[in-house]
Order: structure tokens, then sequence, then C-alpha cells
């Protein structure tokens, strides 16, 4: 077992993909359903004061008057789509987690919403007619390898009309420079995030060069395997998310320091980029 500890605490090679369905672990998923919907905890999703103020803003820069069918990548269960639906935009979600899907399409049902819903991987998604505007927020982005952000970037593209744009934010360099690498360990006796029974979680952070970082996490139970979860994240410059932009075929219309219009300074712990095909 200690060998095996050790094994699973190695650092891994970079941008290493967690193995099995995290998204859709029957248990993992309803704690992220359960953290997305609360309006007070930022980690799935951002607190419920932000959410609106940022589909306010969202509504101004890009309005549905103009640009009035929406892609909302990584929509989860709902929180963007639905405030996106009411302002007048034709919206269409797309995300890998089932118990997301259908709780957003439940919730859309329910309030008369006609929002269309997809439970799929966005890195293969495809859609007969072009898309006006989309959207990809609380830096979903950043999380993707190099190689499945500029497969996102051109896929986008393409199913974008011309002149449509997109909006998404990611982690800035302020951020890079505040991730503090350690490990810590957690004894959960009558289970938590990761299983719901008793279990060792063993959590290490750890730098990688080029700007990104690892929060790794092992789960111990009291019996069977270990289960290793790796989240990345990549940071960006300006100058940075203006190159990876444009080659994937994009023109920088505008740089903000959040999804809900504030200002970007050296000191902006995220970065928002609206872009235009």
């Amino acid at each position: 077992m200690y060998y095996d500890i050790l094994q699973a605490l190695e650092k891994p090679p970079l941008y290493t993909k967690t193995k099995g369905e995290f998204w859709n672990d029957s248990y993992i998923s309803q704690q992220m359903l359960k953290a997305h919907l609360d309006p007070e905890f930022e980690g799935a999703s951002r607190k419920l004061e932000f959410i609106e103020s940022s589909a306010s803003w969202i509504k101004e820069l890009v309005p549905p008057a103009e640009f009035s069918s929406l892609l909302d990548v990584g929509c989860g269960p709902g929180l963007y789509t639905e405030r996106f639906s009411r302002q007048g935009y034709r919206v269409t979600g797309i995300d890998f987690s089932r118990r997301s899907i259908e709780y957003a399409r439940r919730s859309a049902a329910g309030q008369g919403l006609d929002i269309a819903y997809f439970c799929q991987d966005y890195l293969e998604m495809s859609f007969r007619e072009p898309f006006d505007f989309a959207t990809m927020i609380y830096c979903d982005y950043g999380a993707l390898s190099t190689q499945d952000r500029l497969l996102l970037l051109r896929t986008v593209r393409g199913l974008l009309r011309p002149g449509g744009r997109l909006l998404f934010d990611v982690f800035s360099m302020r951020r890079y420079e505040a991730f503090e690498e350690g490990q810590r360990w957690e004894h959960c006796p009558h289970g938590g995030f990761w299983r719901p029974d008793a279990h060792l979680a063993l959590h290490r952070n750890v730098r990688y060069p080029d700007r990104v970082s690892l929060e790794q996490t092992v789960v111990l139970p009291q019996e069977g395997e270990a289960a290793v979860y790796y989240i990345w994240n990549t940071y960006f410059s300006l100058e940075s998310l203006r190159e990876e932009t444009a080659s994937a075929g994009f023109r920088t219309v505008e740089i903000f320091g959040d999804v809900a219009g504030a200002s970007y300074t050296q000191n902006s712990p995220t970065l928002a980029i609206l872009l235009e095909v």
C-alpha cells in the first residue's frame, strides 16, 4: 500500500487526464451539482450575485437584438443559459455532465424556457446552423491541454457565422504567482466530496513550467484501489491569450478583467476576452 500511494502521488506528465468519467461519476457528479447550485459558494460556479451581474453585462456587450443565437459551452446546470434565455437570446447549452444537463432540462421545462441542451464532449460538438455568439465561462478554457484548447477554438470558430463572437475567461499570471505548492491530507470517516463512505484524501498542489498548475488528489478508500484526480489550470498573460486565440483565426475585440465587465489591470486575477470571427 505504501508504494502504491507513493506511485499515485508521483508528479504526472503535463496534462495527464483523470482515468474514468470524473464528471459522470454517480457520486462526484452529485456533489458537483450541489456546489453549482449553492448561491454563496465559489468553486464549481461563481456566486449568484456575480452571475446576475455578469449576465446583465453580457447582454449589453453582445446584445441579443444583433446576436440572437447563443451557444453556452460548458453550461453546467444552466445558471447562465436560463438568464440568457430570459434576456431574449435563442440559447443552446452543451456540457459533458449528464447530471447537470438533466437538471438543466428539468429546470428550463419547469420555467417554460425554450433552451436546447446537449450532453456531449464539447471538443466533438457539431451543429447544422451557425451561431451568432458563444460563451465559455468560469475559466474552463484553461483546464484544457494546449492541443485541446486549439481544437476547441477551431471548433467554435467553425460554428460561428462571419462576424460571430466568442467570450470566455481565464486565470491570469497574477493568479499563477499566487498559487502555492504544498501537500495536505484529510480523514473523512463519514464520507466527503470524493466518496460517500470513509476514506483518506491526499492533496498535492504543484507548479509546472509554462504557466501551468496541478491540483492532484489521491483518494484512499477503506477497501479497494486508490483513485487519482487531476485538475489542471493554464494561466495567461494578455499577450499569450491574444497570440493563442489569433492562431485559431480570431480577432480580439476587447479585453476585460472578468466576465462582468471589470477593467483589466496587472493585478486582475482573471482575464476575459471578446473575440470575433
